[in-house]
């Protein structure tokens, strides 16, 4: 449902959904919770493809969703994104977002979007 309710959102944001829940094949992969498409800020630029993982908890303590997301999940998300890169032609801009939904799923919950959540090395 967070996942849900994160693409909604960044729908009303002007970004288009490309793949929902990419996984890599075999074990020990990936995966991208959204692959979304940011239009361009001018006719002369290219479009950016966002890698976005939602993160949903009931609180903030802890730190919330988006202190959740470790080192290790970070190295599969950009995992998956170069596997899902290679199958395309042209390698477009590419940015790491994370939506955080913070609270109640039935009851408002909080949405933050952080965009260039994380970088990858070389990419």
């Amino acid at each position: 449902m967070a996942e849900s309710l994160a693409l909604a959102y960044l729908q009303t944001k002007g970004l288009r959904l490309v793949v929902r829940n990419y996984k890599t094949p075999g074990r020990g992969g990936g995966e991208v919770d959204l692959i979304m498409q940011e239009s361009a800020a001018s006719p002369h630029q290219e479009t950016t493809l966002v890698f976005i993982e939602v993160r949903q908890r009931a609180n903030t303590i802890y730190g919330g969703a988006a202190a959740s997301i470790g080192a290790g999940k970070r190295r599969r998300i950009i995992f998956a994104a170069r596997y899902y890169l290679l199958r395309l032609a042209k390698t477009p801009p590419c940015r790491f977002d994370v939506v955080s939904v913070e609270g109640d799923l039935l009851n408002e919950p909080q949405l933050v979007w952080i965009q260039g959540a994380f970088e990858a090395p070389s990419f």
